[in-house]
């Protein structure tokens, strides 16, 4: 009984040692990249000014590549006041480890 636990526990952790050491950490950058593109509350209010106008176009008598130049632009718009959200992302592996630390302490 003791040597099939023993054997369990150690296939166990040398399962998890070998994922731990596949993993290619000297790709990831371990230092944080700061944000300095911070949007002022003006050039927010023109993008979302801008992003209503492409809204209200009619766009019935526009060609496929003009649709797509205005499908581009409110894409970038899209994209360039979420980078500037300062919004944290955590993914449900991180939130599960933070539950259960708090938890244990």
């Amino acid at each position: 009984m003791k040597k099939t636990i023993f054997i369990a526990l150690l296939m166990i952790f040398t399962l998890g040692a070998t994922t731990t050491f596949a993993s290619k950490a000297d790709l990831k950058s371990t230092t944080p990249v700061a944000t300095e593109n911070k949007l002022s509350t003006e050039e927010l209010s023109k993008m979302k000014n801008r992003v209503e106008e492409i809204r209200t176009i009619d766009k019935s008598d526009m060609t496929v590549s003009e649709k797509r130049e205005l499908r581009k632009e409110s894409k970038g718009i899209k994209e360039n006041v979420r980078k500037s959200g300062g919004v944290i992302y955590i993914g449900g592996t991180t939130l599960l480890l933070i539950i259960i630390i708090i938890l244990l302490v």
